[in-house]
């Protein structure tokens, strides 16, 4: 993917309002890398509350170093974050394209996620 389809991508994704509307747009995707690596995401996401706060999880199961399948949860942001924080972990997940990368192809400031 050039630079230029890779920005106007990320502008897309940015105007939908929903994890689920950006997982569906990815899975679409004429790039099969993308859309497959969005495809096997779809319900693999959790929302839970740790601390006050909701926040999403990617759930996936991973063998460990006896051979057994075993499942992870990776937090990926809080539920009231922008959007984009979860557009830039799926680049970033995916691809290795840093979070501030991602937020430039948007015309956006990337401001760190504040973990507590």
């Amino acid at each position: 993917m050039q630079q230029e389809e890779f920005e106007i991508l990320v502008k897309e994704l940015a105007a939908l309002d929903s994890v689920s509307a950006i997982l569906n747009a990815l899975k679409d995707n004429d790039e099969p890398e993308i859309a497959e690596t969005a495809a096997a995401m779809i319900g693999h996401f959790s929302l839970a509350e740790i601390d006050g706060q909701q926040r999403i999880y990617h759930v996936f199961t991973q063998e460990n170093d006896q051979g057994e399948e075993e499942e992870f949860a990776e937090w990926v942001m809080n539920a009231n974050d922008e959007l984009m924080r979860f557009i830039a972990w799926f680049f970033y997940t995916t691809f290795e394209i840093n979070d501030k990368e991602t937020y430039q192809a948007a015309g956006r400031s990337y401001t760190p996620a504040k973990r507590s």
